[in-house]
């Protein structure tokens, strides 16, 4: 079968574009999630045009062979895992910008545009790209839109999904469909733009996107506030957002996070404190809003308040939560990074309950959180190599993600389900919301060749 599929795939690929060599495919076979299992792919391709992806899709339908779409694999749910026997479609090679239009605001992308690529891109057009996931240097627009992605800004820009308003998508059986707009709106029949991002490559391969850009905001200026407990930076990040401000960012590192930083970094965080606020403004006059801010924090009861007075010294507080993942990744060598989004005000029991969790299983957990949207990361530092730790960690895991849901919360903000979160998935959407996602599944992707074992 696998030398039939090479030839079929061959015959209009060019040479190079198809790996067959197990040696090679391995390297495609997951993401940077722990504990997802993953298979053996047959072949790994690496298209450069649409009707490529095309051909692919053709041959996949004809010999019933499943397709397992990918980008860089920064995924955090083992999304883009392979399945045994499958194609492993890289499309890591699309890697055009193909529009910038600084009139209608938009640019014209190929899915395999690395995203802080695009952002550099346009920012030399006077315009803004703001979804920034922290893998921005290495994730791709396709991958963004596989699920959804967000990042350190999504608090006054939105997700992923704010910014696609159209979508190339080449269908289970090679058709090629075109989604959404390049208009500033538009409301002709139902959004299918909207159903395929956040899709994690089950309903078909985005081959091209339109994105919405803004116009380029000023340099953004930074606060630091250090709280005694995270029950005070929580109500700190309350009145921030009940008095109405709306921040270009607003991140949490509990102290756990800020040691980990440190002994990564010697950045000389102040490791006395239990939590460490981050706000800043994009605005004309951030120092104004940086000070109103301040006095919220105060009232909080905040230890100390620290702005920042360029942007280099700004650049340096967000390097530092920049670096939280990796910091506490090097704790014990392995992570499982959660991805439990809450309601702002649950936001200081979701991390009163990840500290008690960790108390209960011995471990370290650290959170870092986009306190601004309430989506936390709790991130479970373990020995892969010790089993029961591994046991521990993996039950730890689970009983956050329930903790999130108990909390009125979601089980993904921004990382998507993958093979990681499945039967979390079924608990969140229920029996009812389960069978209509399948059914929806079924009709883009009838002999369920896209992506299988993924998101149910």
């Amino acid at each position: 079968m696998t030398s039939t599929l090479v030839e079929r795939l061959q015959e209009v690929l060019p040479a190079g574009s198809v790996i067959a060599d197990p040696d090679i495919t391995t390297a495609y076979a997951n993401d940077m999630a722990s504990f997802c299992d993953a298979g053996a792919p047959a072949v790994v391709v690496l298209p450069r045009t649409v009707e490529e992806v095309q051909h692919v899709m053709r041959t996949a339908t004809a010999l019933r062979v499943p397709v397992v779409p990918q980008g860089a694999r920064t995924g955090l749910s083992g999304g883009a895992n392979a399945s045994d026997g499958c194609i492993v479609l890289s499309l890591v090679k699309m890697d055009r910008i193909l529009e910038i239009d600084v009139v209608d605001r938009i640019a014209v992308v190929e899915p395999g545009v690395v995203n802080a690529t695009l952002s550099r891109a346009v920012n030399e057009h006077g315009l803004y790209y703001p979804p920034d996931p922290s893998s921005w240097e290495m994730c791709t627009i396709g991958g963004n839109i596989g699920t959804a992605s967000g990042g350190l800004c999504c608090v006054k820009y939105g997700v992923t999904a704010e910014y696609v308003l159209g979508l190339d998508v080449v269908l289970a059986d090679g058709r090629l469909l075109s989604t959404g707009r390049r208009t500033a709106k538009g409301v002709a029949g139902y959004d299918l733009t909207r159903l395929f991002v956040g899709s994690e490559g089950s309903l078909g391969i985005v081959v091209g996107a339109t994105l919405a850009l803004k116009p380029q905001p000023p340099r953004q200026l930074v606060l630091a506030a250090e709280f005694g407990s995270t029950d005070a930076a929580c109500d700190a990040v309350c009145k921030i957002m009940a008095d109405g401000h709306v921040p270009s960012l607003l991140e949490l590192m509990d102290r756990t996070t800020v040691k980990a930083v440190n002994d990564l970094a010697h950045m000389g965080l102040p490791e006395t404190t239990e939590a460490l606020l981050l706000c800043a403004f994009d605005t004309l006059d951030p120092a104004a809003d940086l000070a109103a801010v301040g006095a919220l924090c105060e009232a909080a009861g905040a230890t100390q308040v620290v702005p920042a007075e360029d942007t280099a010294e700004s650049e340096l507080l967000l390097q530092a939560r920049r670096l939280s993942l990796t910091a506490l990744e090097a704790v014990k060598g392995t992570t499982m990074i959660d991805d439990v989004c809450v309601p702002r005000t649950r936001l200081a029991e979701m991390l009163a309950g990840v500290e008690r969790i960790a108390e209960k299983y011995a471990l370290t957990i650290g959170v870092c959180a986009h306190a601004g949207d309430g989506n936390t990361h709790p991130t479970v530092c373990f020995d892969a190599q010790d089993a029961d730790e591994g046991r521990r960690a993996r039950e730890s895991f689970d009983e956050i993600m329930a903790l999130g849901l108990e909390l009125g919360g979601t089980i993904t903000g921004e990382h998507g389900v993958g093979v990681l979160k499945k039967e979390w998935l079924a608990r969140e959407l229920g029996p009812v919301g389960v069978e209509v996602q399948q059914a929806v599944k079924a009709a883009f992707d009838p002999l369920g060749l896209l992506n299988p074992g993924k998101l149910f």
